[in-house]
């Protein structure tokens, strides 16, 4: 598996499902970021791409 799809399916498993949309709280994305040294553009991408909200974002980084 490579890192990409090893961080796809990080993403996917911290992604809750909530009123049936994907979210993903900004908190567990930079927390991501670090345990997977990705950057945070890099999981904005794979979130818009699956269709996964960032919610509750504390510094407007993911819009």
């Amino acid at each position: 598996m490579s890192k990409k799809d090893d961080l796809i399916n990080r993403i996917l498993e911290r992604a809750q499902e909530i009123d049936g949309k994907k979210k993903l709280a900004c908190a567990e994305a930079f927390k991501l970021s670090e345990e997977l040294g990705a950057g945070r553009a890099e999981i904005g991408r794979i979130c818009n791409q699956h269709d996964i909200r960032i919610c509750k974002c504390q510094l407007g980084c993911f819009q």
